[in-house]
């Protein structure tokens, strides 16, 4: 299992980007979250076995049509106890 938070930039709200990790996440059976942070940003904490987090880490460097990521920040995390994936608001 594992488990980070991101800080993801750019171009990431009002561009259903929030929408579509959910559904990420949820096809992938990752837990966690994301929200929209005041400055702009998109924050995800999201846990899930290696190859699952592998493939959504690379989902989150893409994201949706309308949004244009321009860095994500990772910060590895030890597992918690995350039953499910949603969005914050």
């Amino acid at each position: 299992m594992k488990r980070f938070k991101a800080n993801i930039k750019g171009v990431v709200q009002g561009v259903a980007f929030r929408w579509f990790v959910r559904r990420e996440a949820q096809i992938r059976n990752i837990a966690g979250y994301v929200m929209n942070l005041p400055d702009g940003t998109v924050e995800v904490d999201a846990q899930g076995d290696s190859e699952s987090i592998e493939e959504f880490i690379t989902m989150l460097r893409e994201g949706p049509p309308m949004a244009i990521v321009s860095k994500v920040e990772l910060e590895w995390l030890p597992p918690t106890d995350y039953k499910n994936f949603s969005i914050k608001f």
